[in-house]
């Protein structure tokens, strides 16, 4: 099976899992920044009303957030690539027990 899957179906199943996590993530982000900070995330940071330190925080809290939902969908996307096929996905090592 990790034949007829291959290299195409990994790049596939990898996105299957990565934009719609990404959707989410985008809209948690903002709807906990608005909840938190109590006006929506800054969309320019060179607009003139915009502060460095609203900007920064920002850049922040949603870098981490990508970063952490691309990296739980690349796992979903490998794990369910190797129930599908028993094995791992191209260029991936079992680096786990």
């Amino acid at each position: 099976m990790a034949g007829a899957l291959g290299k195409v179906g990994w790049k596939v199943l990898g996105y299957g899992f990565a934009i719609p996590a990404g959707i989410v993530v985008r809209k948690a982000i903002n709807a906990a920044w608005t909840t938190a900070v109590g006006s929506a995330p800054p969309k320019n940071p060179e607009a003139p009303g915009t502060q460095w330190r609203e900007a920064i925080a920002w850049a922040a809290a949603s870098g981490v957030a990508v970063a952490v939902a691309r990296m739980v969908a690349a796992d979903g996307a490998a794990r369910a690539y190797k129930t599908l096929t028993g094995q791992l996905p191209p260029g991936l090592e079992d680096g786990g027990p």
